[in-house]
Protein backbone atom coordinates (compact mmCIF):
# COMPACT_ATOMS: atom_id res chain seq x y z
CA UNK A 1 0.00 0.00 0.00
CA UNK A 2 1.15 3.47 -0.84
CA UNK A 3 -0.44 4.92 2.19
CA UNK A 4 1.08 4.84 5.68
CA UNK A 5 0.08 2.34 8.23
CA UNK A 6 -1.78 5.45 10.72
CA UNK A 7 -3.65 6.68 7.72
CA UNK A 8 -7.26 6.23 8.71
CA UNK A 9 -8.78 6.53 5.73
CA UNK A 10 -6.45 3.69 4.01
CA UNK A 11 -7.77 1.59 7.09
CA UNK A 12 -11.01 1.86 6.05
CA UNK A 13 -10.59 1.09 2.48
CA UNK A 14 -8.93 -2.13 3.77
CA UNK A 15 -11.36 -2.66 5.52
CA UNK A 16 -14.18 -2.08 3.21
CA UNK A 17 -11.90 -4.79 0.87
CA UNK A 18 -11.53 -7.29 3.50
CA UNK A 19 -15.80 -6.76 4.46
CA UNK A 20 -16.53 -7.48 0.85
CA UNK A 21 -14.47 -10.43 0.75
CA UNK A 22 -15.98 -11.70 3.95
CA UNK A 23 -19.12 -11.14 2.13
CA UNK A 24 -18.37 -13.76 -0.99
CA UNK A 25 -17.66 -16.12 1.34
CA UNK A 26 -13.50 -15.42 2.26
CA UNK A 27 -13.12 -16.32 6.08
CA UNK A 28 -9.86 -14.67 7.32
CA UNK A 29 -7.75 -17.44 9.21
CA UNK A 30 -10.24 -20.48 7.88
CA UNK A 31 -10.04 -20.02 3.72
CA UNK A 32 -8.04 -16.94 3.37
CA UNK A 33 -5.24 -15.26 4.18
CA UNK A 34 -4.09 -11.41 4.33
CA UNK A 35 -0.92 -9.83 4.53
CA UNK A 36 -0.70 -5.84 4.32
CA UNK A 37 2.38 -3.93 3.80
CA UNK A 38 2.05 -0.08 4.55
CA UNK A 39 5.40 1.86 2.99
CA UNK A 40 3.67 5.44 2.54
CA UNK A 41 5.28 7.45 -0.87
CA UNK A 42 8.78 5.95 0.45
CA UNK A 43 10.16 4.41 -2.85
CA UNK A 44 12.74 2.35 -1.71
CA UNK A 45 10.45 0.93 1.28
CA UNK A 46 7.38 0.10 -1.23
CA UNK A 47 10.57 -1.55 -3.30
CA UNK A 48 11.60 -4.32 -0.64
CA UNK A 49 7.94 -4.45 0.58
CA UNK A 50 6.77 -5.54 -2.99
CA UNK A 51 9.89 -7.78 -3.25
CA UNK A 52 8.86 -9.54 0.49
CA UNK A 53 5.47 -10.15 -0.50
CA UNK A 54 6.60 -12.20 -3.80
CA UNK A 55 8.53 -14.11 -1.87
CA UNK A 56 5.59 -15.36 0.05
CA UNK A 57 4.09 -16.68 -3.26
CA UNK A 58 0.60 -15.25 -3.04
CA UNK A 59 -2.36 -16.39 -5.06
CA UNK A 60 -3.11 -12.73 -6.02
CA UNK A 61 -1.67 -9.45 -4.99
CA UNK A 62 -4.04 -6.05 -4.47
CA UNK A 63 -2.04 -2.67 -5.35
CA UNK A 64 -3.11 0.08 -3.91
CA UNK A 65 -2.07 3.31 -5.52
CA UNK A 66 -0.11 4.11 -8.47
CA UNK A 67 3.15 3.85 -6.42
CA UNK A 68 2.88 0.33 -4.84
CA UNK A 69 1.15 -0.94 -8.63
CA UNK A 70 4.69 0.13 -10.12
CA UNK A 71 6.45 -1.70 -7.35
CA UNK A 72 4.57 -5.20 -7.27
CA UNK A 73 5.01 -5.22 -11.76
CA UNK A 74 8.48 -5.00 -10.99
CA UNK A 75 8.71 -7.94 -8.43
CA UNK A 76 6.80 -10.37 -10.55
CA UNK A 77 5.42 -11.10 -14.11
CA UNK A 78 3.31 -14.04 -13.21
CA UNK A 79 1.20 -13.15 -9.82
CA UNK A 80 -1.72 -12.17 -10.71
CA UNK A 81 -1.82 -8.34 -9.22
CA UNK A 82 -5.58 -6.18 -9.11
CA UNK A 83 -5.08 -2.06 -8.50
CA UNK A 84 -7.13 -0.16 -6.84
CA UNK A 85 -7.09 4.07 -7.21
CA UNK A 86 -4.66 4.04 -9.94
CA UNK A 87 -4.96 6.81 -12.46
CA UNK A 88 -4.68 6.21 -15.85
CA UNK A 89 -3.05 2.68 -16.41
CA UNK A 90 -3.17 2.59 -19.70
CA UNK A 91 -1.48 6.00 -20.34
CA UNK A 92 1.24 4.71 -17.62
CA UNK A 93 1.98 1.51 -19.55
CA UNK A 94 0.55 -0.45 -16.41
CA UNK A 95 -1.67 -2.42 -18.55
CA UNK A 96 -2.62 -2.61 -22.28
CA UNK A 97 -5.72 -1.99 -22.56
CA UNK A 98 -8.92 -1.27 -20.28
CA UNK A 99 -11.08 -4.11 -22.45
CA UNK A 100 -7.80 -6.46 -22.42
CA UNK A 101 -5.81 -5.68 -19.64
CA UNK A 102 -3.28 -8.71 -20.42
CA UNK A 103 -0.07 -9.14 -18.14
CA UNK A 104 -0.63 -10.35 -15.20
CA UNK A 105 -2.51 -6.96 -13.77
CA UNK A 106 -6.24 -5.91 -13.95
CA UNK A 107 -8.15 -3.90 -11.44
CA UNK A 108 -9.86 -0.46 -11.10
CA UNK A 109 -8.64 2.88 -12.50
CA UNK A 110 -9.13 6.31 -10.58
CA UNK A 111 -10.25 9.16 -12.78
CA UNK A 112 -11.75 10.44 -15.83
CA UNK A 113 -9.49 13.27 -16.74
CA UNK A 114 -12.45 15.74 -17.31
CA UNK A 115 -12.83 15.40 -13.73
CA UNK A 116 -10.04 18.38 -13.20
CA UNK A 117 -12.90 20.87 -15.35
CA UNK A 118 -15.10 20.13 -12.32
CA UNK A 119 -12.43 20.67 -9.66
CA UNK A 120 -11.84 24.48 -11.33
CA UNK A 121 -15.33 24.67 -11.36
CA UNK A 122 -16.03 24.04 -7.98
CA UNK A 123 -13.43 26.16 -6.35
CA UNK A 124 -14.63 29.32 -8.52
CA UNK A 125 -18.09 28.43 -7.39
CA UNK A 126 -17.30 28.41 -3.62
CA UNK A 127 -14.91 31.36 -4.24
CA UNK A 128 -16.55 33.67 -6.85
CA UNK A 129 -13.93 36.33 -6.44
CA UNK A 130 -11.26 34.18 -7.82
CA UNK A 131 -8.73 35.10 -10.60
CA UNK A 132 -6.01 32.78 -10.08
CA UNK A 133 -6.08 29.00 -9.57
CA UNK A 134 -2.95 27.34 -8.33
CA UNK A 135 -2.66 23.85 -9.35
CA UNK A 136 -0.40 21.64 -7.50
CA UNK A 137 1.08 18.08 -8.94
CA UNK A 138 3.51 15.35 -8.05
CA UNK A 139 5.64 14.29 -11.29
CA UNK A 140 7.33 11.46 -9.47
CA UNK A 141 3.75 9.60 -9.06
CA UNK A 142 3.64 9.31 -12.41
CA UNK A 143 2.86 10.85 -15.74
CA UNK A 144 -0.43 10.93 -15.70
CA UNK A 145 -1.03 14.18 -14.00
CA UNK A 146 -0.24 16.21 -17.57
CA UNK A 147 -3.77 14.40 -18.83
CA UNK A 148 -5.49 16.67 -16.72
CA UNK A 149 -3.75 20.18 -17.30
CA UNK A 150 -5.93 20.84 -20.45
CA UNK A 151 -9.08 20.61 -18.93
CA UNK A 152 -7.80 22.94 -16.24
CA UNK A 153 -6.63 25.07 -19.05
CA UNK A 154 -10.11 24.84 -20.76
CA UNK A 155 -12.04 25.11 -17.95
CA UNK A 156 -9.79 28.13 -16.54
CA UNK A 157 -10.41 30.45 -19.62
CA UNK A 158 -14.05 29.47 -19.73
CA UNK A 159 -14.22 30.63 -15.90
CA UNK A 160 -11.44 33.77 -16.80
CA UNK A 161 -8.91 32.79 -13.80
CA UNK A 162 -5.09 32.15 -14.64
CA UNK A 163 -4.15 28.59 -13.79
CA UNK A 164 -0.48 28.18 -12.35
CA UNK A 165 0.36 24.55 -12.85
CA UNK A 166 3.10 23.94 -10.27
CA UNK A 167 5.27 21.02 -9.70
CA UNK A 168 6.05 19.56 -6.34
CA UNK A 169 8.48 16.42 -5.88
CA UNK A 170 8.66 16.55 -1.98
CA UNK A 171 6.90 16.93 1.48
CA UNK A 172 9.33 20.04 1.90
CA UNK A 173 8.37 21.94 -0.54
CA UNK A 174 4.94 21.63 -0.09
CA UNK A 175 4.56 24.53 2.41
CA UNK A 176 7.05 26.66 -0.02
CA UNK A 177 5.06 26.31 -2.64
CA UNK A 178 1.72 27.09 -1.31
CA UNK A 179 3.32 30.29 0.35
CA UNK A 180 4.70 31.34 -2.91
CA UNK A 181 0.94 31.42 -4.65
CA UNK A 182 -0.48 33.15 -1.60
CA UNK A 183 1.36 36.47 -1.90
CA UNK A 184 -0.75 36.69 -5.32
CA UNK A 185 -3.90 38.09 -4.74
CA UNK A 186 -7.79 36.29 -5.28
CA UNK A 187 -5.81 33.04 -5.80
CA UNK A 188 -7.15 29.13 -4.97
CA UNK A 189 -5.37 26.03 -4.99
CA UNK A 190 -6.64 22.52 -6.99
CA UNK A 191 -4.83 19.36 -5.46
CA UNK A 192 -3.93 16.62 -8.29
CA UNK A 193 -4.04 12.75 -7.21
CA UNK A 194 -0.90 11.72 -5.57
CA UNK A 195 0.07 9.37 -2.56
CA UNK A 196 2.22 12.21 -1.64
CA UNK A 197 -0.51 14.74 -1.14
CA UNK A 198 -2.69 11.79 0.28
CA UNK A 199 0.17 11.15 3.07
CA UNK A 200 1.15 14.53 3.89
CA UNK A 201 -2.12 15.96 3.69
CA UNK A 202 -2.51 17.19 6.85
CA UNK A 203 -0.11 19.68 5.84
CA UNK A 204 -1.83 20.72 3.27
CA UNK A 205 -4.69 21.37 4.36
CA UNK A 206 -3.12 23.23 7.62
CA UNK A 207 -0.96 25.53 5.31
CA UNK A 208 -3.93 26.58 3.14
CA UNK A 209 -5.77 26.81 5.78
CA UNK A 210 -3.11 29.46 7.47
CA UNK A 211 -2.90 31.49 3.48
CA UNK A 212 -6.97 31.46 3.62
CA UNK A 213 -6.57 29.87 0.08
CA UNK A 214 -10.22 28.28 -1.26
CA UNK A 215 -9.52 24.55 -2.24
CA UNK A 216 -10.59 21.84 -3.85
CA UNK A 217 -9.42 18.23 -3.28
CA UNK A 218 -9.96 15.02 -5.68
CA UNK A 219 -10.92 12.85 -2.59
CA UNK A 220 -13.56 12.60 0.41
CA UNK A 221 -11.04 12.33 2.72
CA UNK A 222 -9.16 15.67 2.31
CA UNK A 223 -12.63 17.27 3.31
CA UNK A 224 -13.15 15.17 6.33
CA UNK A 225 -9.79 15.76 7.71
CA UNK A 226 -10.87 19.39 7.33
CA UNK A 227 -10.20 20.46 3.67
CA UNK A 228 -12.59 22.92 2.03
CA UNK A 229 -14.18 20.94 -0.22
CA UNK A 230 -13.26 17.62 -2.35
CA UNK A 231 -14.93 16.53 -5.32
CA UNK A 232 -13.50 12.78 -6.74
CA UNK A 233 -14.43 8.70 -6.96
CA UNK A 234 -15.03 7.23 -3.77
CA UNK A 235 -11.94 4.86 -3.08
CA UNK A 236 -13.92 2.73 -0.54
CA UNK A 237 -15.86 1.34 -3.29
CA UNK A 238 -13.11 0.63 -5.98
CA UNK A 239 -11.59 -1.46 -2.76
CA UNK A 240 -14.87 -3.47 -2.56
CA UNK A 241 -14.87 -4.06 -6.62
CA UNK A 242 -11.10 -4.88 -6.25
CA UNK A 243 -12.74 -8.00 -3.52
CA UNK A 244 -14.90 -9.38 -6.50
CA UNK A 245 -11.78 -9.54 -8.95
CA UNK A 246 -9.51 -10.84 -6.09
CA UNK A 247 -12.65 -13.47 -5.49
CA UNK A 248 -13.04 -14.34 -8.89
CA UNK A 249 -9.41 -14.95 -9.43
CA UNK A 250 -9.41 -17.34 -6.85
CA UNK A 251 -11.89 -19.27 -7.86
CA UNK A 252 -9.94 -19.75 -11.15
CA UNK A 253 -10.58 -17.04 -13.90
CA UNK A 254 -7.88 -15.73 -15.68
CA UNK A 255 -6.95 -12.37 -15.16
CA UNK A 256 -7.00 -11.28 -18.83
CA UNK A 257 -11.11 -12.44 -18.96
CA UNK A 258 -11.07 -9.56 -16.21
CA UNK A 259 -11.04 -6.39 -17.97
CA UNK A 260 -10.25 -2.70 -16.07
CA UNK A 261 -12.65 -0.82 -15.14
CA UNK A 262 -12.94 3.09 -13.71
CA UNK A 263 -14.75 4.14 -10.78
CA UNK A 264 -18.90 5.04 -11.06
CA UNK A 265 -19.52 6.22 -7.52
CA UNK A 266 -18.94 10.37 -7.50
CA UNK A 267 -19.19 12.35 -4.24
CA UNK A 268 -18.88 15.83 -3.43
CA UNK A 269 -17.95 16.93 0.40
CA UNK A 270 -18.32 20.05 1.78
CA UNK A 271 -16.85 21.12 5.23
CA UNK A 272 -18.75 24.13 6.34
CA UNK A 273 -16.31 24.58 9.22
CA UNK A 274 -13.38 25.58 6.82
CA UNK A 275 -15.92 27.60 4.89
CA UNK A 276 -16.66 29.51 8.01
CA UNK A 277 -13.10 30.28 8.98
CA UNK A 278 -11.85 31.30 5.50
CA UNK A 279 -15.18 33.41 5.15
CA UNK A 280 -17.08 32.02 2.36
CA UNK A 281 -20.47 31.59 2.01
CA UNK A 282 -21.30 28.29 0.31
CA UNK A 283 -23.48 28.70 -2.37
CA UNK A 284 -27.23 26.92 -2.11
CA UNK A 285 -27.24 25.30 -5.23
CA UNK A 286 -24.02 23.78 -4.10
CA UNK A 287 -24.70 22.55 -0.74
CA UNK A 288 -27.95 20.64 -2.27
CA UNK A 289 -25.65 19.09 -4.82
CA UNK A 290 -23.28 17.54 -1.82
CA UNK A 291 -22.86 14.47 -1.02
CA UNK A 292 -21.59 15.01 2.63
CA UNK A 293 -21.26 17.97 4.28
CA UNK A 294 -19.61 18.50 7.54
CA UNK A 295 -20.75 20.93 10.04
Amino acid sequence: MAYADGDIHAQKWTKAFSESLYGLGWKIGRNIELNYRWAGPNQDLLRSDAEELVSLVPDVLLAGATPALVALQNATRSIPIVFANVADPVGQGLIASFARPEGNTTGFGAFDFSMAAKWVQAVKEIAPSLTRIGVIFNPETGPYYAAFLPFVETASRLLEVNPIPTAIHDADSIEQALERMAKLPNTGVVVFPSALFSTFREIIISTVGRLRLPTVYPYGYYAQSGGLLSYGFDVADMYQRAASYVDRILNGTKVSDLPSQLPTKVELVINLKTATALGLTVPSLMLSRADEVIE
